[in-house]
C-alpha cells in the first residue's frame, strides 16, 4: 500500500537519510524507532510528502506521489494521509468539531456531510459531550483524540503519527495505544508511529529501526 525505495536525505553535509527501502501493507501497525537525531521525523515527514527527498521514490496505492504537480500533490496529501503530532496542532479558536471538519472543508465537502462525519467519528472516540469545547478547555488526552479524529475525517490511506503520546501522561498513552488498535479493528485503518514510548513501539505488528540512516 506504501512502498519507499532509496530515499535519501541530506541537510547541508549531515546525511540523515542513507538509503532507506520500505513497504507498509493496508491495515497494518508499523512503528519506527531509533536514537534522537536518528532520522525518523525526517522520514515521516517524507513519506507524508511535507518534506522532500533528494533522491528515492515513494508510492502509495501504485500512485508515485512524488512526481505529482505540487497543487496536485496538495490534493492527494488532503484526501490520502492523515498526520498526528505530538501538541496536536489544533486551532485555539475553534471547538472541536470544527477543527475535525477542516481537513472536510478544505477537500470541498458540504458543511453538512463533514459536520456529520466529524460527529461520527467524536461518538467513536467518546467527545460527543466535547464538541463545542475549544482545545484550551480539553485534557491532554482529549485534544490528542481530537487530532486523531481530524487525521481520519477523510478517510486517509495512511495516518503517520509523530510521538503521538510524547505530550501525555502513562494513563493517557495506554487509552492512545487502545485506541490505535480499535480503530485499525472498525476501520482496518494504516499506521505508521514514530515514537521513543517503548510500549507503543511494541504494540505494533512491525518495528522498524533507523540507525546511521538506514533502516536496521
Amino acid at each position: 500500500m506504501l512502498k519507499a525505495e532509496n530515499l535519501h536525505k541530506s541537510y547541508g553535509k549531515l546525511q540523515v537519510l542513507s538509503g532507506i527501502d520500505m513497504e507498509i501493507g493496508e491495515g497494518e501497525i508499523v512503528s519506527i524507532v531509533g536514537k534522537s537525531g536518528a532520522g525518523k521525523s525526517t522520514l515521516l515527514q517524507i513519506l507524508g510528502t511535507i518534506d522532500k527527498a533528494d533522491q528515492g521514490k515513494i508510492t502509495i496505492q501504485g500512485i508515485d506521489v512524488l512526481s505529482l504537480k505540487p497543487n496536485d500533490l496538495a490534493t492527494f496529501r488532503n484526501k490520502h494521509i492523515g498526520f498526528v503530532f505530538q501538541f496536536h496542532h489544533l486551532l485555539p479558536e475553534f471547538t472541536a468539531i470544527e477543527n475535525i471538519m477542516i481537513p472536510q472543508l478544505i477537500a470541498g465537502e458540504k458543511r453538512q456531510v463533514a459536520e456529520s462525519r466529524a460527529m461520527e467519528l467524536l461518538g467513536f472516540l467518546n467527545l460527543k459531550e466535547r464538541k463545542n469545547h475549544k482545545p484550551s478547555a480539553m485534557s491532554g488526552g482529549e485534544q490528542q483524540r481530537v487530532a486523531i479524529a481530524r487525521a481520519l475525517i477523510n478517510k486517509p490511506t495512511v495516518v503517520l503519527a509523530d510521538e503521538p503520546s510524547g505530550n501525555l501522561d502513562s494513563q493517557a498513552s495506554n487509552e492512545l495505544h487502545e485506541l490505535i488498535l480499535s480503530l485499525r479493528s472498525a476501520f482496518g485503518q494504516t499506521f505508521v508511529i514514530v515514537t521513543h514510548n517503548r510500549e507503543l513501539a511494541d504494540m505494533a505488528d512491525r518495528k522498524l529501526i533507523i540507525s546511521d540512516g538506514k533502516i536496521q
